[in-house]
């Protein structure tokens, strides 16, 4: 290197291995003829340097420069933290000042990101590599963060970040911020309904609580699915197990949220949503036929093709009045346990179905009596009446026609006919979406028996010639109770012009007994669709009201349904925010979350330096609190400031001065011209000829 764009270059006219054999022989040549001490060896030896110079063929090389301007990057963080107190003026305020900054600087281009949080927070440093990304590193002069210093991608090894130039972090906020904040430690996705699961919570107050003083408490309120909210205290700073159980299948919804505290910077941190699906364990499942008939394997096929299902069936063979003379001790049936499972394990049931049962002694009104309560209490009766239900000693005139919607009639049906859905059927979600359900003459077999009754209360989802009930659902107390007036419905599980859809009937009837959310007829639903909410209403009404909606953001508006099939009407509603969104129609409430349901980027909304100290260490940066005042900017060598110290100071951060450049032309020429090299050399050995002859 001769100067700043003047450079020596070697081009050698042989190829190195040569040079070196011919440069090794000459070497020896000298050396004897200095160890001889032979007259002109000064000239001999003069004259092969020269020889070897010129075979070495330095050259001059002249270069053309263009110099690059350094790029500075400011990256500024327009997360949610930052719209917190006064830090989004103190963000614009640094933005400006560093503008003017680096206006008084030469060869500087200055490139400006903004970084919106996302799902996984405050990623400032996938910022800075997107837009450093087309830049070789040898003109990054040095980057500035403006942010309260949660930043949630800082790199974990900062030796094998690479960091280009120096980190300098510019922090909104202040020095020791409280704010209170509620954290979910653990939480289950699943739960078995019915079953207890512990949610556990911790109060989050910046400060460690004081060993063996007195522990704080605080206010949380839980909320279930959008109801009311129970109130519980807890000690501040300490984990604090909760136990629960969840009602119903699908998912669930508790709200929590912790009274504030003392210099809160913000109360959305003072709230936590958490979801959890709720899975049946395995159905019991009673199943009781009065007498062998052509159906009962209906039933049962279809309750035994269900895995969650566990089945108790029995068929009454041989009534206790029976008189046929048989010894007992030869009888090979099994004893009806009437006190064991409709006194002692009644209530371990989940569903009762009684399938062509009439009185015949067996079960006592007694039992028939814990049987209503059951069913008031939440349990579920599914009656399947056959040609009997009409005759003495029928349930119906037993306790269970208290909650029993269908009163018998006299004139049973025995004629070919087609079972048809009802206008309130077509709305029900146990029979509104069934294939065929809209149709005036529907695509199934016919059935051949119909017990005539009269509904006296409840729903009626079919019914059969004159109108005459076939299928009601009703509500009693905490229960549910579902009535067929007929028991041909095996004649579609047979194919019998070419059947039904009696499995799935029979699922949904079955599924609507044990409170399944989504056959529910008077509901409210509302599910997240990309960038928009729909919100689904289903009522057996003719019109439903109005729906009001609550944002995360607390602004509240109103949405007018539109009719739908089925007995829905629906609405959308645009997502503008994320967060949890509360949808009523004053009796329900149903609730949305749209990304993420606690943010990671409002976990924590104190400023702090301690996240990104470690990278603004290792790259020689500063870090500058913003409520200290704005820093000055100046260029600095690569290896610090002018005098070798680090590219920061008091009041000041450093950008490099990498006076890196293109090179636009190179000029050469040979610094030992062959002919000069030439004729010296042949002078040399001429004047050692002639010094030898003397």
């Amino acid at each position: 290197m001769i100067g700043g764009d003047v450079t020596l270059a070697l081009t050698p006219l042989l190829p190195a291995a040569l040079l070196a054999v011919l440069a090794a022989a000459a070497l020896g040549v000298l050396i004897v003829v200095w160890w001889r001490r032979a007259p002109g060896a000064l000239w001999r030896t003069l004259a092969i340097a020269g020889g070897l110079a010129a075979l070495l063929n330095p050259t001059v090389v002249i270069e053309q420069r263009r110099p690059l301007s350094d790029v500075a990057l400011v990256v500024i963080d327009e997360s949610r933290s930052q719209t917190i107190g006064e830090r989004r003026a103190q963000v614009e305020a640094a933005v400006e000042h560093l503008r003017a900054q680096f206006k008084q600087q030469r060869d500087l281009e200055v490139r400006e990101v903004r970084a919106a949080a996302s799902a996984e927070g405050t990623r400032l440093f996938e910022a800075i590599e997107r837009a450093l990304a087309d830049l070789p590193r040898d003109r990054i002069a040095g980057v500035a963060l403006i942010t309260d210093g949660q930043v949630h991608d800082v790199p974990a090894d900062v030796a094998r970040a690479n960091l280009r130039g120096p980190v300098h972090a510019l922090l909104t906020g202040k020095r020791e911020e409280r704010d209170r904040r509620l954290i979910v430690d653990q939480a289950p996705r699943y739960g078995i309904v019915g079953k207890p699961l512990t949610l556990t919570l911790r109060i989050d107050d910046g400060t460690p609580a004081a060993a063996g003083g007195p522990r704080e408490l605080a206010r949380v309120d839980i909320r279930r699915d959008g109801g009311e909210p129970q109130t519980v205290r807890l000690p501040v700073g300490e984990p604090q197990p909760l136990e629960f159980t969840l009602e119903h299948g699908g998912e669930t919804v508790f709200e929590m949220q912790v009274e504030p505290g003392t210099g809160e910077l913000t109360y959305e941190n003072n709230r936590a949503v958490v979801i959890i699906n709720g899975v049946r364990d395995r159905l019991r499942v009673l199943l009781v036929t009065g007498e062998p008939h052509a159906g009962e394997r209906t039933w049962r096929s279809l309750l035994k093709s269900d895995p969650a299902v566990d089945l108790v069936h029995f068929t009454i063979l041989r009534p206790p009045e029976a008189q046929d003379f048989t010894p007992v001790n030869e009888l090979s049936l099994i004893a009806f346990p009437v006190r064991e499972l409709f006194e002692e394990k009644l209530n371990e049931f989940d569903l009762i179905i009684f399938d062509r049962y009439r009185r015949r002694d067996v079960l006592a009104s007694v039992y028939l009596e814990n049987i209503v309560r059951y069913v008031r209490g939440g349990g579920a009766l599914l009656v399947a009446a056959g040609p009997n239900y009409g005759a003495p000693g029928n349930l119906f005139n037993s306790p269970l026609g208290q909650i029993l919607p269908a009163a018998p009639m006299p004139g049973d049906v025995d004629q070919g006919f087609k079972p048809l859905v009802t206008d309130i059927g077509r709305r029900h979600p146990v029979t509104a979406d069934i294939p065929g359900a809209e149709a005036k003459d529907p695509p199934w077999g016919r059935w051949f028996r119909l017990v005539a009754s009269q509904a006296r209360r409840g729903n009626v989802l079919m019914d059969g010639p004159d109108g005459l009930p076939l299928l009601l659902l009703d509500r009693v107390g905490d229960g549910r109770v579902a009535q067929f007036m007929s028991d041909h419905i095996w004649l579609w599980a047979r194919g019998y012009e070419r059947g039904g859809p009696q499995a799935e009937l029979l699922r949904r009837i079955a599924h609507w007994l044990m409170k399944e959310p989504q056959l529910e007829e008077e509901d409210l639903k509302a599910a997240v669709k990309g960038a928009r909410i729909e919100i689904v209403r289903r009522t057996l009404a003719d019109r439903p009201g109005e729906v009001t909606v609550t944002r995360p953001d607390g602004s509240i508006e109103t949405l007018a349904l539109e009719t739908g099939r089925g007995g829905r009407w629906t609405a959308n509603l645009e997502a503008r925010e994320p967060g949890l969104y509360h949808f009523t129609d004053g009796a329900r409430v149903a609730l949305a979350a749209v990304g993420a349901l606690n943010p990671i980027e409002m976990a924590d909304v104190r400023a702090t330096e301690e996240r990104l100290k470690p990278v603004v260490v290792a790259s020689s940066g500063r870090i500058q609190w913003l409520v200290d005042g704005l820093p000055d900017v100046r260029r600095v060598s690569p290896g610090g400031d002018a005098g070798g110290r680090s590219p920061s100071g008091r009041n000041w951060i450093g950008f490099r001065a990498n006076h890196d450049y293109i090179v636009t032309g190179v000029t050469q020429f040979p610094l030992l011209p062959g002919i000069a090299v030439f004729l010296l050399a042949l002078g040399m050995l001429v004047l050692a000829w002639r010094r030898e002859g003397r």
